[in-house]
């Protein structure tokens, strides 16, 4: 039986900026094998879209809530949302 590819879309709220909190992400996303983006927003948000089958999402979600040393996360909102035809790896974003 194949597993269900999912994608969820985040917004990191906290002290996230500025502490390698998009760097992180990246290198644990690559190592669970999940596809997608992750870039900083004006707002001070971290916003990130993680692809891949649903148990690793979950993992990458839970390490997302404790990120590296120095971040400080408030809040994570995740919206699940339909998967793109295409993606191929996990890219950090301008």
């Amino acid at each position: 039986m194949a597993v269900k590819v999912v994608q969820a879309h985040i917004f990191v709220e906290g002290r996230v900026q500025g502490v390698f909190y998009r760097a992180w992400i990246a290198k644990s996303a690559k190592k669970l094998g999940i596809k997608g983006w992750v870039k900083n927003r004006e707002d001070g948000l971290v916003e990130a879209i993680f692809i891949g089958p649903k148990p690793k999402i979950e993992i990458m979600l839970k390490e997302c809530r404790k990120g590296p040393r120095l971040a400080k996360i408030k809040r994570i909102n995740v919206y699940w949302e339909e998967v793109p035809d295409r993606h191929f790896s996990f890219e950090i974003l301008r």
